[in-house]
């Protein structure tokens, strides 16, 4: 089957199980949404769900983290992953936001340069917060458009090019979320059966399933 065939039969099936799939971050406006992704790197949704409420009420805008020392920061957030690097990293990030101008604003360049913002959590918030076609993939995403067959690509750069090409740019910000929903459903990185998933089971190729099995 050709790659492309591949990701419209993916695209029907996502588009069936998650017609409007939610952004699983809990979030307040741009910024709240922004704080969110940045603290889920490493640790799940849940456990950042968990501990944004009282950050936020406490520091909800750029403004009042900035008035907050790092270790106050921590104190709200050291139950996720990387609990320091990421209190020291809010805290620059909101001095960064009020240096430009005190909004958050939907150019790429401006939300790569903050402290603790990469590439990937750029993307989620361009799509989630303004609506700019974006298709953020982390190693989730990647493992899943490998099993698939719908990427070769050795690092998520290029398996985010990879499905750009094969998923209409309107799909984008719907795709990445359906796939981390799927995953987490049916498509698990650990002791996953291939050949019963509704997707792995007759995407991957003979080799991956044979592979994922001898694990």
């Amino acid at each position: 089957m050709r790659r492309q065939d591949k990701a419209d039969r993916i695209g029907a099936i996502l588009d069936d199980l998650y017609p409007d799939p939610p952004v699983p971050l809990d979030h307040r406006d741009p910024y709240t949404m922004l704080v969110a992704v940045a603290l889920s790197a490493q640790t799940t949704d849940k456990k950042v769900n968990q501990v944004t409420p009282a950050l936020f009420d406490a520091a909800g805008t750029p403004e009042e983290m900035a008035a907050l020392a790092p270790e106050e920061i921590l104190g709200f957030i050291r139950e996720v992953g990387l609990a320091p690097t990421k209190a020291r990293n809010l805290s620059a990030m909101a001095h960064q936001i009020l240096a430009a101008g005190g909004e958050i604003i939907p150019d790429w360049d401006f939300l790569e340069s903050l402290a603790g913002v990469g590439h990937k959590t750029a993307g989620v918030v361009m799509a989630g917060a303004f609506g700019v076609p974006a298709f953020p993939v982390d190693t989730h995403i990647h493992r899943l458009a490998q099993r698939w067959g719908l990427s070769n690509g050795k690092n998520v750069e290029q398996t985010e090019r990879d499905l750009k090409a094969v998923f209409p740019e309107s799909t984008w910000a719907r795709r990445h979320l359906q796939i981390i929903y799927f995953g987490r459903e049916y498509c698990p990185a650990q002791r996953h059966d291939l050949t019963g998933c509704p997707i792995c089971s007759w995407a991957a190729t003979k080799k991956r399933i044979a592979q994922e099995a001898r694990r």
